[in-house]
Order: structure tokens, then C-alpha cells, then sequence
């Protein structure tokens, strides 16, 4: 029998902006709410603590306003963190499968206990259910992504509860997983990418129906990562077949990559990087392939000669700008 905990978190910052804020630590926790579902979507238990806040003892503006949680009721009512995540975690059970809506709560969870030195007890790289996402899948186009509330209302479900409580918006992810056809999207997992591969042997590859995902371990810069074989490589997630690449890697900001391979069998994979930097300041790399048509390959092969462009504009107006210095001189 599944055990599904569908999970919400809420939290301060800092009243002071981002400049005054604990470095790596921008959230701190200050409610806990979850359910249980079973492999039916039904209810079977829930959890709910307030914390007491430590770091960020003023609550934000904007977080009373959005919560109705005020800095008295966390201190008479809450407790502490390190005392909340050891019955959170006894709560869960053996063999949960974490469910959130939206991609942040998981990841800021591991950072608040990574703060208190609590020991993270999930697997590298952390698989989960982003319950927007599978809902973008199912009901939308699949990028657009609704908040809670407009998801909400647009199944028609029973609201009796106000909405950005934490306890509450754990109830109204599990109601709209037990409404959506679960089964046609559960192969999609999400990652999160708090713990990090530390070395090849732990890197990920996931592969979903329409696309896979490799996830590498960290480097030292982005030249380092996108050198990496492994990270350079194209492979068709439906033979293994290594592609020979139309187009290499190409990038027009230095954050996302693109490529193009080619697969005798199946057509045309492209390639997508995202270099992402980890808490500690590494780079590493989320690299999809994905099918595309003759008519999308064209695209890559047109957005690398728009990259080249920009670039010998880039160089000439850099070029100018030197000319330019030296004759003041």
C-alpha cells in the first residue's frame, strides 16, 4: 500500500529584504501541514505544527498578510524546529513518497535542517511528485502553472478552508490528486536537487515517457561541466544508441545549452542544459533530451546562427569600445 504525504510548508524571511538575510538560509520554516493518502487517494491521518522563529523573529508584512500568522501566536503556540521535523519524520513512516505542490517546499525543508544540523535522511537526488506539475499535465498545456487556489476552482472542489495554510493547502493537493487520473502521469517524478550527486558513480538518469533527464554531479565551473563527456554526450533514451551530434553545444547566455543528435532509428533528440549552482557555489548540470520534428530541428539549427551573430556583434561593439579607449589615451 502507498504511502503518499502530500506536504505544504509556510514561512518567513527576513523584514529587511534579501541584504539582511542568514545566508543560505532565505526561508525559515514557521508551519508544517500534511496529509496521508493511501493508494485509493483517500485520507487516512494528518499533521500540523507551528514553529517558534528563531532566525526571523518579525514576521514579514507581506507573510501575516498572506497567512494570518503573527509572531505571538508562533511563540505561545509553536515549537521548536529540531523538536517538530524528528514527529514530522515519525509522522511519515516507512517508505513515504513526498508530494508538494509546486517545486520549493522539499528543498527548503532539507535547508532548515541543514541549518539546525539535523541529518537529512532522504536519497540523493530526492524523487518526489510535484503535484502542479502532474495537474499542468493533465488539464493544461503543460508549462502554464496555476496556483493552488485557481486549480482549486477550476475542478470544482469543495472549498471549506482558507486558502495559504499549511494544513489546509495539504488537504487541497490530496483532494486534487484524488480527482486527477494519477495513474496516466505517476511515471512523471520530480527531483529535487537539494543533495546533489558527489561523484559519477551517484549521478541520475530518469527516463519518462516523452523525455529523459541526467543529473551530474557538481564541478568547479560551467567550462568544466559542459567539457564533461558524460554531460556532453547524446544518447537516445529509446535505443541507448549513442547520436552523432548535427549541432554541438551552443549556448546564447551561458546558462542554457543546446545540441542536436540524430538517431537512425527514432529521428531527431534534442539536447537542453541547464547549469544551475548549488548551495556552496558549484555548478552542476540538468540535461534533457527529448524527441522533436524535422520542423523543431530546424529551429536549432536557426537558433545556433542567431547565437553566432550576436556573438560577432558582441565582438565588434567590445573591439569598438577598445579602439574607442585607446585613442583618449
Amino acid at each position: 500500500m502507498e504511502n503518499y504525504i502530500v506536504l505544504d510548508l509556510e514561512w518567513n524571511q527576513s523584514p529587511e529584504g534579501k541584504e539582511a538575510a542568514v545566508d543560505h538560509f532565505p526561508f525559515e520554516i514557521i508551519e508544517i501541514g500534511a496529509v496521508r493518502l493511501n493508494n485509493l487517494m483517500e485520507e487516512t491521518g494528518s499533521f500540523h505544527r507551528l514553529i517558534k522563529p528563531k532566525v526571523y523573529p518579525e514576521i514579514h508584512e507581506i507573510i501575516a498578510q498572506v497567512t494570518h500568522i503573527d509572531a505571538e501566536k508562533l511563540v505561545n503556540e509553536g515549537k521548536d524546529f529540531e523538536v517538530v521535523i524528528e514527529e514530522f519524520l515519525e509522522w511519515c513512516g516507512r517508505d513515504p513518497v513526498y508530494c508538494t505542490w509546486g517545486s520549493m517546499d522539499l528543498t527548503e525543508l532539507q535547508r532548515n535542517m541543514a541549518y539546525y544540523s539535523i541529518p537529512i535522511p532522504f536519497e540523493k537526488t530526492l524523487l518526489y511528485y510535484d503535484i502542479q506539475k502532474l495537474y499542468c499535465l493533465l488539464y493544461g498545456d503543460g508549462k502554464t502553472k496555476p496556483s493552488l487556489d485557481v486549480a482549486v476552482e477550476q475542478l470544482d472542489l469543495r472549498e471549506d478552508m482558507p486558502f495559504h495554510q499549511a494544513l489546509a493547502d495539504a488537504h487541497y493537493t490530496g483532494r486534487i490528486m484524488a480527482h486527477m487520473d494519477f495513474n496516466a502521469v505517476r511515471k512523471y517524478w520530480s527531483t529535487d536537487y537539494y543533495q546533489l550527486p558527489e561523484t559519477k558513480e551517484e549521478e541520475v538518469y530518469l527516463v519518462f515517457p516523452t523525455y529523459s533527464k541526467y543529473i551530474s554531479r557538481t564541478f568547479e565551473s560551467k567550462e568544466e561541466a559542459i567539457a564533461d563527456k558524460t554531460v556532453a554526450d547524446l544518447i537516445c533514451y529509446h535505443c541507448n544508441r549513442m547520436l552523432r551530434k548535427k549541432v554541438r553545444w551552443f549556448s546564447v547566455n551561458q546558462k542554457f545549452y543546446f545540441a542536436l543528435g540524430y538517431c537512425p532509428v527514432h529521428g531527431y533528440i534534442k539536447g537542453k542544459i541547464r547549469m544551475k549552482r548549488s548551495d556552496d557555489g558549484r555548478i552542476y548540470a540538468v540535461k534533457t533530451l527529448k524527441l522533436i520534428s524535422d520542423e523543431e530541428a530546424q529551429k536549432i539549427y536557426e537558433k545556433k546562427e542567431d547565437a553566432k551573430l550576436k556573438r560577432v556583434e558582441k565582438m565588434k561593439i567590445r573591439k569598438k569600445h577598445k579602439r574607442s579607449n585607446n585613442s583618449k589615451i
